[in-house]
């Protein structure tokens, strides 16, 4: 078995982060962008704020675009809502399809390593022989050893 020079995994130019956003399209990038955003304080203290100020100004105005009951408010935020709810699942299935290729690529990685180990096992192997051929041709040679002595009888 000829030693091998190195390792069986082959050394990316690219880490995989790095090419998979390259492969973004806009739309991807965008669900991503939009997911980050609405999935912060950022924008529940914004959105709430909105609400308020919607609230202050067609009750405590002179002039209300949509008194109450706000049936102008309570569509936008339905449209909001499926509007959220179609960029998240864009989102999560972007996601998954990342994690996806993740558990592919460390499965990769997983059995390239393995036949390392493997190549590294057999070579110990062999180095444990010849050290233990060594050690009885040395055994024959020196006549200090009991193993000489016994011979010699």
């Amino acid at each position: 078995m000829e030693i091998p020079s190195k390792s069986a995994r082959p050394t990316p130019e690219l880490t995989w982060h790095e090419e998979a956003k390259g492969r973004l399209t806009v739309g991807d990038r965008a669900a991503d962008r939009l997911r980050q955003a609405m999935g912060s304080w950022r924008f529940v203290g914004l959105f709430f704020a909105g609400m308020a100020a919607w609230w202050a100004l067609n009750t405590l105005g002179a002039t209300a675009w949509d008194p109450y009951p706000f049936i102008l408010l309570n569509l936008f935020l339905s449209m909001l809502a499926g509007v959220q709810g179609a960029i998240l699942l864009i989102a999560a299935k972007r996601q998954d399809s990342i994690s996806a290729a993740l558990a592919q690529h460390d499965f990769n990685t997983n059995l390239a390593a393995k036949a390392d180990i493997e190549a590294l096992l057999e070579i110990n192997r062999r180095q444990l022989e010849m050290i233990t051929e060594l050690h009885r041709l040395g055994g024959r040679l020196d006549p200090r050893s009991d193993s000489a002595d016994e011979t010699r009888r």
